[in-house]
């Protein structure tokens, strides 16, 4: 298996990807390899740093240019044709790579993806899927970004894909879907959710468990959490922000305290980097997409998010279920 890693795309490039790529070398099973995208100089260099390393399971491929977070998502492919987000999915398109790992610009790794991978048949909007903790098992939402308008018919695209995720990578037999809404009644919401819950209700292959208010995603009441990319985003970031809120008082009070707990274990469910990247699911490839902010841990996790729908071989299954559904 090999996973093409962008060495280019967090805030401290390349250190976290260096790091997270060897500790992924060094823990995952002995079956991986990879690709680290970007100026191969710099990153002969960075590794060297790091002492003794598998070197006959990593690889380097040289892209002299990067993408900007500023830049326009929509002309990566014709101003940046040498960066690593371009360099590294056309490795996975040209059947060089099983998969991708970027930190870099959301929207430039998705609209890459996009034009390069290309949607899946059946597939109108492919959507940024990322795990929330709850007090029981993490919860699949989707979208968190991708799509900012949405029609009925694309949630419950949404809802089929993150079936299928979760079945995959979750681990979960019967995974339980929500729509996220104002109110648990089926005529609360607006037209977007009214239409939306009654398509997933009358979808016989879904196990569908009616609408979410946001005070219950946290007693996690499903399994994959369906809304538009404009609520999925704005949860997504209140949601990070106050769990980095939660984690920073506990330890600040503790220490106040001067008591001496660990707490690293018990919190580490409120850690982003503890898992990884968001999948872009509904292309013809696996595209996970991380913060830019990654550490080293987080990017270890994302490869291990990839390879697990490598070995899984999800983006089949995807393509099996939904090859010959068309929007309803």
């Amino acid at each position: 298996m090999r996973i093409v890693l962008d060495a280019m795309g967090t805030d401290g490039a390349p250190d976290s990807e260096v790091a997270g790529a060897i500790r992924a070398l060094r823990e995952i099973e002995e079956d991986i390899e990879i690709v680290l995208v970007g100026d191969q100089e710099i990153l002969q260099a960075e590794v060297a740093r790091h002492g003794t390393v598998p070197l006959d399971r990593l690889h380097f491929e040289h892209a002299p240019d990067r993408v900007l977070s500023a830049e326009a998502s929509a002309s990566v492919l014709r101003k940046r044709p040498e960066s690593s987000i371009v360099k590294g999915l056309r490795l996975q398109r040209e059947g060089k790579a099983d998969a991708f790992v970027s930190a870099g610009s959301t929207g430039a790794v998705m609209a890459a993806s996009l034009f390069i991978l290309k949607p899946l048949e059946g597939v109108d909007r492919p959507a940024i899927g990322t795990v929330l903790p709850t007090a029981k098992e993490p919860v699949l939402m989707l979208d968190a970004g991708a799509n900012v308008d949405c029609k009925p018919h694309h949630l419950v695209q949404f809802a089929r894909l993150g079936n299928i995720y979760a079945q995959d990578l979750m681990g979960r037999e019967l995974p339980r879907i929500g729509l996220v809404n104002i109110g648990e009644e089926s005529e609360k919401g607006n037209e977007l959710a009214l239409e939306a819950h009654q398509r997933l209700a009358h979808d016989p292959e879904l196990c569908f468990v009616g609408n979410i208010e946001g005070r219950e995603i946290i007693h996690g009441s499903c399994d994959v959490l369906v809304c538009d990319g404009f609520v999925g985003n704005v949860l997504l970031k209140f949601y990070e922000s106050v769990a980095q809120f939660i984690v920073e008082y506990l330890r600040s009070y503790l220490q106040r305290a001067g008591t001496q707990v660990a707490l690293d274990e018990a919190l580490c469910v409120l850690d982003y980097s503890e898992y990884g990247g968001a999948p872009l699911l509904g292309v013809n490839g696996v595209s996970i997409i991380c913060h830019g902010s990654s550490s080293p841990n987080a990017i270890l996790n994302a490869i291990r998010v990839a390879a697990q729908a490598v070995r899984t071989s999800m983006v089949e299954h995807v393509a099996r279920e939904l090859r010959s559904k068309e929007p309803a």
